[in-house]
């Protein structure tokens, strides 16, 4: 019994400690780059994680240019309804909360900055997510200024930071180092690396709890492989990509019926395409015009314009892509880097590939008996109505004509009867 009570008492005291280092540390996420739907997945499941664990609080270390309205609302609300403190800390040096990062930072319960960084520059024209090619007028421009100078104020005011300064950020795209956001209130620490911020960040309370973090183990929550996949599918080159991709198989399917592979390819691409422009704004413009360059390629394969039309073509899609993203926030539009090499491969493609396989739909039968039809031959003797014989293709054929045929005159096969060719008299 003593054995057995020792047993537990130890069983008991190893649960205790494995449930105290379960509770303790701090979670910690990075974000770097675009702020996405799949940003907002991943910064909602590891808040969530944060405080099934237990964990002091969740560490956002952030370094964006900005992102989507949608997804900026959706983490601020997450921020609002967490268990878990949330820290933004903008980092490493040279990092940058810009646009939609601005309302992210001043949204946590605790704004941190390293030194050398920047915050700043939330005008709702960055941060749009107009999807058409319709430019927005100046009243709708107004409605934008005024929806996104209303929020971030209600945001500085929840969290009791420099309401003037974020008004500024959207109205006037105001941006400031680190130093002068903790003189104006913007922010709360400054901190060289991590573990000066949980130095600094131990001992503030936190609806009615006192943190506990100098010494406090940091545990990072990396992204699953579905948040990386979409993280990486959410960006504009790659739905680019997707497109160019559906329209080389469709296309190649079409110009060469029954090859399959393209066409299953190319409707997969298709369907990834229309998946992500309902969240990525896309401009109708640019589609039209790239629209428009693949219908001068492909009419340039028949006519006879010496690439005229091939030129026009190239000329379409290169402004089609550069206007593809261009009502997008910075972050999302194409690089020239995509849209030069993307431009000469489509005019290559559809010139040499496409055209090949378009234009072999159009040659004359070569096999079979239907590519016997206007082949010249020579009458083996005298060719009339009751029959005669010619030489073809190796083989000697019976034939008959309308018109009498002398022998050695050439004559043309003008039909297929059964075994039985129908010739006439072909002219020198």
């Amino acid at each position: 019994m003593k054995r057995s009570g020792f047993f537990l008492l130890a069983a008991s005291l190893a649960l205790a400690s494995g449930a105290t280092l379960r509770g303790a540390g701090v979670g910690l996420i990075h974000i770097d780059g675009a702020i996405s739907p799949a940003t907002a997945n991943y910064i909602d499941r590891a808040i969530d994680v944060a405080a099934t664990d237990s964990r002091e609080c969740l560490i956002i270390q952030l370094d964006t240019p900005g992102g989507l309205l949608d997804s900026t609302k959706a983490i601020v609300q997450k921020f609002y309804a967490s268990p878990v403190p949330v820290v933004v800390y903008v980092a490493p040096p040279g990092a940058n909360a810009g646009s939609a990062g601005c309302f992210i930072t001043l949204a946590a319960d605790v704004a941190a900055m390293a030194p050398n960084t920047s915050i700043g520059a939330a005008h709702p024209v960055t941060m749009g997510t107009l999807g058409s090619d319709q430019k927005p007028d100046e009243t709708m421009t107004k409605k934008l200024e005024n929806f996104a100078t209303s929020y971030i104020e209600a945001i500085a005011n929840r969290r009791g930071r420099n309401v003037d300064w974020a008004k500024s950020a959207v109205k006037d795209s105001a941006s400031i180092t680190a130093e002068k956001a903790l003189e104006m209130k913007v922010i709360e620490i400054i901190a060289k690396d991590l573990t000066d911020l949980l130095r600094q960040l131990d001992g503030r309370e936190w609806h009615g709890r006192r943190l506990r973090t100098t010494d406090a183990a940091v545990v990072e929550i990396p992204m699953r492989a579905g948040e990386r996949t979409f993280q990486l599918l959410w960006r504009p080159e790659v739905v680019f990509f997707l497109m160019l991709l559906a329209i080389y198989g469709i296309i190649g399917e079409l110009s060469s019926p029954g090859a399959v592979l393209p066409g299953v390819v190319g409707a997969i691409a298709l369907v990834l395409v229309l998946y992500m422009s309902a969240v990525l704004p896309l401009n109708i413009a640019g589609l039209a015009l790239i629209g428009v360059a693949l219908g001068l390629f492909v009419v340039d394969v028949f006519a006879s314009t010496h690439g005229v039309l091939t030129g026009g073509g190239i000329i379409a899609f290169l402004l089609g892509a550069l206007m593809l993203f261009d009502r997008a926030e910075p972050s999302f539009r194409l690089s020239l880097v995509y849209i030069i090499p993307a431009t000469v491969i489509t005019a290559a493609f559809f010139t040499w590939v496409v055209g090949a396989g378009l234009r072999a739909q159009f040659l004359p039968v070569r096999t079979g008996h239907q590519a016997m039809l206007g082949r010249t031959a020579a009458a083996l003797g005298r060719i009339d109505a009751g029959g005669g014989r010619v030489f073809v293709e190796g083989e000697y054929w019976n034939a008959v004509s309308d018109t009498p045929v002398e022998p050695g005159q050439p004559v043309e096969i003008v039909a297929l009867e059964g075994l039985t060719l129908k010739v006439k008299p072909r002219n020198p």
